[in-house]
């Protein structure tokens, strides 16, 4: 299972990198997406009881999970949205000024 969840964490990375490299604004904000979703839930993996039983899965009675990376994961949700709803909010800026969303075409940034 460990296995499984390290290997789907890294896919999500790896596709999110992949997409903020793109010269797409739209393809790059919906990698930082994919980006923040995959910090989420390493840290989500990583927040286990002696490293046998997740912060997520019912634990044996009288064992208690850390309730740090919870906390982190729901900051870091809120701060992921905020930054997401700003991005956005530029490129439809851009996109309504330049008319496209290619970062090639951009050329008014660089004056």
């Amino acid at each position: 299972m460990e296995f499984l969840t390290a290997l789907s964490i890294g896919a999500l990375f790896g596709i999110g990198v992949f997409q903020v490299l793109r010269r797409n604004l739209i393809r790059s904000a919906i990698g930082l997406i994919l980006l923040t979703n995959a910090v989420n839930l390493f840290l989500l993996s990583a927040g286990a009881y002696d490293g046998f039983v997740p912060a997520y899965v019912n634990a044996p009675p009288g064992t208690a999970s850390d309730a740090l990376p919870q906390a982190l994961i729901l900051t870091a949700i809120v701060i992921s949205m905020g930054a997401t709803a700003f991005m956005f909010a530029v490129m439809i800026v851009i996109s309504g000024r330049y008319r496209t969303s290619d970062a090639d075409q951009v050329n008014g940034l660089r004056q």
